[in-house]
């Protein structure tokens, strides 16, 4: 009987660690100057509330800005992430867009889709990579693990939470809270399954996280890289 015990904590130690051991990423595609985009951006902000398992990131898009309010968290960049994610779905890009491990895409206040999507993602194991990242000073370390496959590395700098008082435009008079709000991303490498280790400058926003992404949008590494901004 011990034998037979023994054996199977063996077993179980051999077992590789499940991917959902990495949060699931949760990009929503959003602006001020949306009228529709308020509950999404609430549904993230609950997200990013004490759940480990998930990595919330609003991108704020430019294609609002000329419409009554500029989103001062508008990025080019952002409008470019969610136009390749067009590309993939075969879709058109609008607001409130909610994607999930670049591989799911809904309409961002839609709460069951999103729990439903996570929950998949966290089944499906689509993780090749350990990604860890550590911040010395004004730059990043970011250890990127051996696997199989083709990406880019991508680093991401967002801030906790901003509220925005909206003087214009479809959201006029209201005061948006807003959460996990990206300020930068770029691409600092490209992972083509051997090991490696980069180092970066810490990037605009209060906290970085590390994304890993193959050339079909889907997300196969990802982590947090949390610091207080100095």
């Amino acid at each position: 009987m011990f034998a037979r015990l023994f054996a199977a904590f063996a077993l179980l130690a051999a077992m590789p660690v499940a991917a959902s051991a990495r949060p699931v990423v949760i990009e929503l595609f959003t602006s001020e100057g949306c009228s529709s985009c308020p509950p999404a951006d609430a549904y993230l902000s609950d997200l990013s509330r004490g759940r480990q398992d998930v990595l919330p990131l609003a991108f704020h898009v430019t294609y609002w800005d000329g419409l009554g309010w500029k989103d001062p968290y508008s990025l080019e960049v952002a409008t470019q992430r969610q136009a390749d994610y067009s590309s993939h779905f075969g879709g058109s890009s609008y607001t409130p867009e909610m994607v999930v491990d670049g591989r799911k895409s809904f309409v961002g206040w839609d709460r069951a889709a999103g729990e439903k999507a996570i929950l998949a993602a966290q089944a499906s194991g689509a993780s090749a990579v350990s990604v860890n990242g550590t911040r010395t000073g004004n730059t990043l370390s970011i250890a990127v693990g051996a696997g199989s496959g083709h990406a880019k590395i991508l680093l991401v700098g967002y801030d906790r939470e901003h509220v925005t008082a909206i003087g214009r435009g479809e959201n006029s008079g209201r005061a948006l809270k807003e959460s996990n709000i990206v300020r930068s991303i770029e691409s600092i490498g490209e992972w083509n399954g051997a090991s490696m280790t980069l180092n970066h400058r810490v990037p605009s926003g209060e906290l970085a996280a590390v994304l890993v992404q193959a050339p079909d949008g889907s997300i196969v590494g990802a982590t947090r890289v949390d610091y207080d901004a100095r």
